[in-house]
Parts: structure tokens; sequence; C-alpha cells
């Protein structure tokens, strides 16, 4: 049995178990994704082993670079549009191994 609220604290949430992140085997990839978004493409960059303070960095650079919005979500940066060239310019020059993937 839980406890799932008490009178001094108010509900108990429980501890969540952190999600462990998949390592990538060294190469990054650059998807293009149009399904679920209404026919808008984005670019999924995805394999790159990095904490969320340096990713959240990347992103916010490769945004600069191609000119458009994006997020970072678990572990993977979305760019907005297909900027697949602009991103695999700029991850190569950063030392990068890069292959574009998908459609």
């Amino acid at each position: 049995m839980t406890l799932v609220y008490s009178t001094d604290v108010g509900r108990i949430k429980p501890e969540e178990e952190k999600v462990e992140r998949p390592k990538g085997d060294g190469i990054v990839r650059i998807l293009k994704q149009t399904k679920g978004r209404k026919g808008k493409g984005v670019s999924i960059v995805t394999g790159l082993d990095l904490d969320d303070a340096p990713l959240k960095l990347l992103a916010a650079e490769l945004k600069k670079v191609c000119g458009c919005g994006g997020s970072v979500k678990d572990g993977t940066i979305e760019i907005q549009g297909d900027a697949r060239d602009k991103i695999k310019a700029l991850l190569e020059k950063k030392g990068y191994t890069v292959k574009l993937a998908g459609g």
C-alpha cells in the first residue's frame, strides 16, 4: 500500500525514475520528418551523447545558423524546416561524424 495523501504536505507524488538515454554509436543522424506535423517538415538530430545543458546550447547554435525555430526533446534536437545540409555542415565542422537518414 502506498501513501498518496497526507494532511501535513498534501498530495504525495511517487518519485519518478530517471530515464536513461540510449547511447549512440558515435554517428550523428539527421532525419527529415513530416509525419504528424500537418505536412510541415522538421529536421531531427539524433545520436548526440550530450547532457541537457550542452545539448540546448548546440540547439541554439543550430537554430541561429538555420534561421528558424526548434526545440530539444528527449535527447534529440528538432529544427523546423528541411535544413539538413546546413546542420550537417556545422556538425562536421565541430568534429562529429554525420549521416543524412530518412527521406
